[in-house]
């Protein structure tokens, strides 16, 4: 079964423009069954997955570029760098010829970034549209598309409201392809799967990470944290590791797609990168996993079930913006008076804040902390609060009273 996915649209438009398009995201979020959907025929697919082409790829790059010419999918490009600067060549020696053909000529895909990025940064730089793609959102599910998050322009687009049970199995069973179908009787063997898979190839292939059962501790002291500040000091101490360790192996789990780090809001943007981000798991499903919340009965009902619905909704958000092509310009805020607000978009100039609270009950007190961003001196746009209401109302004259379940 194949579910549309929204960054389609903007991933055809970039193949009129670049000769390269590589889609990144974490192992199983769907990405090479996204291109295989998408692509021409006459496309070719490769996969360095497999062993002699992986070979080949990096002892005869010439070889194996004149055994899979373009247009090609290579998968899994992350195994082979030594590819990169033959793709490079390719495509200028395309364009010094003027060739009609010179764009859309190679479609990459990469589970890993952290040792791919830096090659495709500097042999392909003016050449490649980078995408990142993640599990599956709300709207892919209700076949619905989206359009980047912003509370004045939100529109449920025909999404079916649901109560607090069902919204929660959704958070429980987390956003993979591979998992949407299954039953829950399927949702421990999946996870117990994912995380040995990638502990086993990409952590240990790729980074070289001696202690692996450290890792598996650290990876689960981590998903504790989500929706939480990130004080390495406190994670290294309950993974039994350094905290260089703990900050190096964080960069890991970025990298990979499976977590997501967001920094306070400053004006000073050099400011922003030194201070103390919030951790967000992508996936909500295995984080339930790894902290071990084993129904979706016992995780509504638990101590972290404010956190999830949070990390839920912020997931939800980026795959608005990411989906469709667009970085997430998302920040959130808190002053030494500790006034706090969850998220903020700044978009094209605008401050937008947005509250998340796990209640059904909405009250104005809730978003009492909009107006501190008025010291900013910068446009103020509309405000959301997310929450389990099952009703889109105006609060304010600024502000959207948001259902969760309608992202």
């Amino acid at each position: 079964m194949f579910i549309k996915r929204n960054l389609e649209t903007a991933f055809k438009a970039a193949n009129a423009s670049f000769s390269v398009l590589l889609l990144t995201g974490a192992r199983q979020v769907g990405k090479t069954t996204f291109l295989r959907h998408i692509a021409e025929k006459s496309r070719k697919f490769v996969s360095l997955d497999n062993l002699d082409y992986r070979l080949m790829a990096k002892n005869d790059p010439r070889l194996f570029l004149s055994n899979f010419p373009p247009p090609v999918i290579i998968d899994e490009i992350q195994y082979a760098p030594e590819l990169l600067p033959y793709i490079k060549m390719m495509i200028d020696e395309a364009r010094f010829k003027n060739s009609p053909d010179c764009n859309g000529m190679f479609w990459l895909t990469g589970s890993q970034q952290f040792q791919m990025m830096k090659g495709v940064t500097e042999s392909l730089a003016g050449r490649v549209a980078i995408f990142n793609l993640l599990g599956l959102s709300n709207r892919e599910l209700a076949g619905q598309a989206n359009q980047p998050f912003l509370p004045e322009t939100f529109s449920n687009n025909g999404i079916t409201m649901v109560g607090a049970p069902e919204f929660f199995h959704r958070v429980w069973r987390g956003s993979f392809p591979g998992i949407i179908t299954r039953t829950d009787s399927d949702w421990q063997i999946f996870y117990d799967s994912y995380v040995q898979t990638y502990v086993e190839r990409d952590v240990r292939d790729l980074t070289q990470v001696g202690d692996l059962g450290r890792f598996f501790s650290f990876l689960k002291a981590a998903a504790a944290r989500t929706g939480q500040l990130l004080n390495y000091s406190s994670l290294a101490r309950d993974a039994d590791i350094s905290q260089p360790t703990a900050k190096s192996w964080m960069s890991i789990l970025v990298t990979s797609g499976l977590a997501y780090l967001l920094y306070p809001y400053y004006k000073n943007l050099n400011k922003r990168m030194v201070s103390t981000p919030k951790l967000y798991f992508l996936d909500t499903g295995l984080a339930a996993y790894l902290t071990s919340w084993n129904t979706p009965q016992a995780l509504s009902a638990g101590a972290m079930s404010g956190a999830f619905f949070e990390t839920w909704c912020i997931a939800e958000l980026l795959k608005s913006y990411l989906h469709s092509g667009l970085q997430a310009p998302f920040f959130y805020y808190r002053d030494k008076e500790m006034q706090e607000i969850d998220l903020l978009i700044e978009y094209n100039g605008i401050l937008h804040p947005v509250e998340f609270k796990k209640s059904a009950a909405l009250k104005k007190n809730d978003i009492a902390n909009f107006g501190v961003l008025e010291k900013f001196k910068m446009p103020l746009g509309g405000g959301a609060l997310i929450s389990l209401s099952p009703e889109t109302i105006m609060m304010t004259a600024k502000c959207h009273a948001v259902p969760a379940p309608l992202l």
